[in-house]
């Protein structure tokens, strides 16, 4: 049986530390933060694993083929180019970049390393999520024909003082935080979006990002994705439901303060009226860091392109920046290295 992959770890925060927790003993290599406290305190959880201030010199050991990358999201970038140059493959978490350019950047470095590059949007890998799409592939709800989100939470006190709140670090507010899963989750079921309306607006917060977005997205076939992000949704909400010509699937809550993870099916019957009603609770927690690290793992064993990849990732930066320059914010323009 082969050895499990190791992996070395940029960002030793909230995110990095569910990655971490989501790794088989003796995967974790590295812990890299640039406080080294924090770096040295996940490393001692992890047998092993080595702390470092520099991820630079986790990047020079060849016996390490991956890197996760789970910092503030101005560095998510420069650190992933770093890593594909160096001969890495690479989980970026989301939105994997302050914009599209940059993420160019580093899909044009994978392209000459060979470096497999996925997005980290784990909530593809959500139970009621993983449900969803079964129903969808196996013809439950017929064809598609749009889907309504909605995704928010009510910040905290001094919120609009945090990195999130300043666009050079963040890329922009809600839109570009949460906002981002409701594009790749409505692209994931529905496909490309060839139309993009839609508006940001600051109504609450004492910052220059946006603190609300409402899109409407279309393909090429007409299918509708209607989405609504907030961090003035006072009471936690995560809320996503497929509309097919024969069914409808709604998901709703995420676990912890989201509310309990559900999937409800309704199936339409050939008199209408009321549908056949299934639903599925998952109250066992989240699992969605280890599948994403398991996925990833299989795209380099296997050499598969990762999904939701670079593609993926440059297509949801391109409608959140489409939709900021037409709301009036604008987009951080900050290139790699070259």
């Amino acid at each position: 049986m082969a050895a499990p992959l190791q992996f070395a770890l940029v960002g030793c925060g909230l995110i990095g530390r569910k990655r971490a927790a989501s790794m088989a003993p003796g995967q974790l290599r590295y812990a890299c933060d640039l406080d080294a406290a924090r770096a040295a305190k996940l490393a001692k959880s992890h047998p092993g694993c080595t702390a470092l201030s520099d991820y630079k010199s986790a990047l020079a050991d060849s016996t390490v083929p991956a890197v996760i990358v789970s910092t503030q999201n101005g560095s998510l970038a420069p650190i992933a180019l770093d890593a594909v140059r160096a001969g890495k493959h690479v989980l970026v978490e989301k939105p994997g970049a302050l914009n599209a350019a940059q993420l160019r950047a580093v899909q044009a470095a994978a392209a000459k390393t060979g470096g497999k590059v996925r997005l980290g949007y784990n909530h593809r890998f959500h139970p009621a999520l993983q449900k969803a799409r079964k129903l969808a592939d196996s013809g439950g709800l017929g064809p598609l024909m749009f889907l309504r989100g909605r995704y928010g939470h009510g910040g905290r006190k001094g919120y609009d003082r945090e990195w999130r709140a300043d666009p050079k670090l963040s890329g922009g507010g809600e839109l570009i935080d949460q906002g981002v899963h409701l594009i790749d989750l409505a692209g994931w079921f529905l496909g490309d979006f060839t139309k993009r309306e839609g508006h940001a607006a600051t109504y609450f917060w004492d910052m220059k990002v946006d603190d609300n977005a409402f899109l409407s997205l279309r393909t090429a076939g007409g299918q509708t994705a209607w989405l609504h992000v907030s961090c003035t949704e006072w009471k936690n909400l995560f809320s996503l439901e497929l509309y097919g010509r024969e069914g409808k699937v709604a998901i709703e809550g995420l676990g912890g303060s989201y509310g309990p993870e559900r999937c409800t099916y309704y199936k339409m019957l050939p008199q209408l009226g009321p549908p056949e009603t299934t639903v599925w609770d998952f109250p066992a927690g989240d699992g969605s860091w280890a599948l994403e690290l398991a996925a990833f793992t299989e795209d380099i064993r296997t050499d598969r392109a990762p999904s939701p990849g670079l593609r993926e990732g440059i297509r949801t930066l391109e409608i959140v920046e489409h939709i900021y320059r037409s709301s009036g914010y604008p987009v951080v323009d900050v290139p790699l290295p070259p």
